[in-house]
């Protein structure tokens, strides 16, 4: 097994794990190369966890996708016929885009690129930054085979942010945003090239350019990001934000919500399959100190859906009475806090973890994502099947399950019997004298009346003789 394979194996959840191998499977039955590209080896290499997946297909990446669906796999969330590129969510909550191998020419910045086939290797020396320019061979002639044609790794390692081409940012403006996202979100410098290429795009004001759906797609990344706050200031300070909405600036722009949201989002623990609409919580901040009309503004400039912006705007209301049911005095054992809290909406979950002030609340949340849901998942099928001889298909397999994670949560810890107690530490060992015999620690002697220092013992003046 080669370093990334193993690499790839130690980032990925037990979900994303799953999905890749459907979509490897996929790939090899139809006989088309598969890689794993983009977001995904950029986090994994960066040593991030992996967020999303991104795959990048030598064929037709729609179709491929649309015969997942078809099997029942994984369900089709959008579609990017011009860009061939596809989104899949599959039911354990992972998300995955498939685009095909391509190259995209632009007659002229802001506009929609004309896109052919090609080689993987065209794919990546095409692509915005030479970090999102890496991919790993998942096909099994070459499985595990790191492809790196604009040694994007190095730069990984130097933790620096660079542009492809000298053309990146003029063709698409938005890549500009992506920019201070990913500086913001890693940690990142940007190269002195892609800075002075940034400052001659937005001398020629190529950032207004930016097509409606760019802005769109852009506010959902932050959203997404777990220090969007600070990619929101980022992005002020840049003077890049008033393209979503001229009134976010100032004290309209809710740094005070996004910290809150920030702390939470630290307390819940990666890889535990807890799942939240960071969205739609994004949203509600971003909007709560906004004026009817500015809101009104950011709704036009961003498209964004009346969906998303309901369910944002009820997330006070729900997060109340979720909250009221947490502070129930019947929630004593902390398997009924657990079972609440694994049937509660992961954002009124967040929610109330960043704006409750009740203490009893806060600590039963703290106490679920900290104690309890790890604690639960050390309970596994095969612990399971091996006490009760369940399989995991079984009708009654869940409801066992849960019982055993129930009696788990609510067992008090074992007190030691005296036995058990841990013995006291030994004694040091005596001092032995020349002839092997127990000698008492040597004392200095006390001080005489008057200061004179004591009498030498026998032995002593017995040895100056």
């Amino acid at each position: 097994m080669s370093d990334y394979k193993f690499m790839l194996e130690s980032h990925l959840t037990a979900e994303q794990s799953q999905a890749l191998a459907v979509v490897q499977t996929h790939a090899a039955n139809v006989g088309l190369s598969l890689f794993l590209t983009g977001g995904a080896m950029r986090d994994m290499l960066g040593g991030f966890p992996i967020r999303d997946l991104d795959f990048t297909l030598e064929g037709n990446a729609i179709k491929f996708a649309r015969a997942i669906d078809k099997a029942g796999d994984a369900k089709i969330v959008s579609e990017d016929d011009s860009r061939k590129n596809v989104e899949l969510l599959f039911a354990s909550g992972v998300t995955a885009s498939i685009g095909m191998s391509r190259v995209e020419k632009f007659s002229k910045p802001g506009v929609n690129p004309k896109v052919t086939a090609a080689s993987i290797h065209e794919d990546l020396r095409g692509r915005d930054f030479t970090i999102n320019s890496i991919a790993l061979s998942l096909n099994k002639a070459s499985h595990g085979l790191l492809l790196d044609p604009t040694n994007g790794q190095a730069d990984l390692e130097r933790r620096e942010l660079r542009a492809v081409s000298n053309y990146t940012l003029y063709d698409d403006p938005g890549r500009v945003l992506r920019m201070f996202r990913l500086k913001a979100r890693m940690g990142l410098t940007i190269h002195e090239r892609t800075l002075a290429q940034y400052a001659n795009v937005r001398e020629a004001e190529l950032e207004k350019k930016i097509p409606v759906e760019v802005l769109h797609r852009e506010l959902a990344q932050i959203g997404t990001e777990a220090n969007c706050g600070d990619v929101l200031e980022a992005l002020e300070k840049e003077g890049l934000l008033k393209l979503f909405s001229p009134a976010l600036t100032g004290a309209k722009l809710n740094i005070a919500g996004f910290t809150k949201l920030q702390k939470a989002r630290q307390i819940v623990p990666s890889g535990m399959g807890f799942r939240a609409d960071y969205y739609r919580l994004f949203l509600f901040f971003l909007m709560e100190k906004l004026t009817p009309k500015d809101k009104s503004t950011l709704v036009k400039n961003c498209q964004l859906s009346k969906p998303d912006l309901n369910a944002a705007a009820k997330l006070p209301l729900s997060a109340k009475k979720f909250e009221k049911t947490l502070k129930a005095p019947k929630l004593k054992r902390p398997s009924l806090v657990f079972t609440t809290l694994s049937e509660g909406v992961g954002e009124e979950i967040m929610f109330v973890l960043a704006r409750s002030t009740e203490r009893l609340v806060l600590d039963r949340v703290k106490n679920y994502f900290q104690k309890y849901l790890p604690m639960a998942q050390e309970v596994t099928d095969a612990e399971v099947t091996l006490e009760t001889e369940l399989e995991p298909a079984s009708p009654k397999f869940a409801k066992t399950k849960a019982t055993m994670i129930s009696k788990r949560l609510d067992a008090r810890p074992k007190k030691l019997s005296p036995e058990e107690e841990a013995p006291p530490p030994p004694s040091a060992p005596p001092i032995l004298s020349r002839m092997g015999r127990p000698q008492a620690p040597l004392t200095r002697p006390a001080p005489r009346p008057g200061g004179a220092p004591a009498a030498p013992s026998t032995r002593a003046a017995a040895g100056k003789v």
